[in-house]
């Protein structure tokens, strides 16, 4: 990935297969042989960083989930084993499609920026504004998936007597356009652009620049080794830039129905709902956040710079060991 004319020329067709390929097997696998999985872990984070305090008996806020293991047992014994797993086919269609666009194009774009005929290393600038790009590009089309997935994952436990809001992927699908509108498939589009877009590129570029600067390191080849310390490198660089793009709430308008902004999944208790004027924080009384930097702001004043990096270790076991796999496999299987 980190040197455009040592590989021989593939077309966009086979690169796309490759990295979508890699992208699902990277879900795959880590979630059935590694045990260490993706989609609980996804599950598990997306948990904490949405719940918010509530108060007990005593007039003390306490939190329902409690670190990684603890809101795993807390998912499985509330709702089942299976619970955890919600969202993977939804996670799967995305992988392909959003996985298979933002690899695939990575390359192309940055041949594009430079010039075919350049010659070295190409700048760190490069690779990021060209790993935003095809984030930006692939996340318009895949919109959908990720909306569907979230919303998978987000739904807690229900009252009894109350039936599910979705019943799998499918189902999702076609309840959001029969209800919301076939627009509503793209809910929240411009902050998923923004998350997403940044997130491939610290993925992306920090990869790129991680395993070339590795190969400089007299001793190191281009070997599994490598590729193994420069996916735990992207993985850290996007759950660092990522985690306070999450929690201040850059993807809580996929929660909101495009209908009438109303919560997607209302049995659950979130705090990531920050953006939207419907919700009002604990914390803050009845003074809603405005926008994002007013989010980032009171966020920071009243629960602290931890309070961005909530479920930061689930986050970043799910993220290193994927981004390994799905790197590993992109070296392995493409040309």
């Amino acid at each position: 990935m980190s040197d455009l004319k040592l590989r021989p020329e593939i077309s966009f067709a086979q690169t796309f297969l490759c990295s979508a390929f890699a992208a699902c097997f990277a879900e795959l696998f880590c979630e059935w042989v590694l045990q260490l999985c993706t989609i609980p872990l996804d599950t598990a984070k997306v948990r904490l960083q949405l719940q918010k305090k509530t108060a007990s008996g005593d007039g003390v806020s306490v939190s329902k989930y409690r670190g990684l293991m603890g809101t795993v047992v807390t998912i499985a014994r509330e709702e089942g084993l299976w619970a955890l797993w919600n969202g993977v086919i939804a996670g799967l269609h995305r992988q392909c499609i959003y996985g298979g666009l933002r690899i695939g194009l990575y390359d192309p774009v940055k041949t594009f920026l430079v010039g075919s005929d350049f010659v070295g290393d190409i700048p760190l600038y490069q690779k990021i504004f060209a790993a935003l790009l095809t984030g930006a590009i692939a996340i318009v089309v895949a919109n959908p998936t990720d909306l569907v997935k979230v919303r998978l994952q987000a739904e807690g436990k229900l009252p009894s007597g109350v039936p599910r809001r979705y019943y799998g992927a499918l189902d999702a699908y076609c309840t959001i356009v029969r209800q919301e509108g076939l627009g509503a498939l793209w809910t929240g589009l411009g902050p998923n652009i923004a998350r997403n877009a940044i997130v491939n590129a610290a993925e992306l570029a920090s990869y790129d620049q991680v395993k070339e600067t590795i190969l400089k390191i007299p001793g190191f080849t281009d070997n599994i080794f490598t590729h193994i310390l420069a996916g735990l490198g992207a993985g850290l660089f996007a759950v660092c830039i990522g985690s306070p793009i999450d929690v201040v709430g850059f993807l809580s308008p996929l929660l909101l129905s495009a209908k009438n902004n109303s919560l997607a999944a209302p049995n659950i208790s979130i705090s990531l709902y920050r953006l939207t004027t419907k919700v009002k924080s604990r914390m803050m009384g009845d003074s809603a956040y405005k926008n994002t930097v007013d989010c980032f702001i009171k966020t920071l004043k009243y629960e602290g710079f931890l309070a961005f990096y909530k479920g930061f270790l689930p986050n970043f076991s799910r993220l290193g060991s994927w981004n390994v796999i799905m790197f590993l496999t992109l070296e392995q299987v493409r040309p």
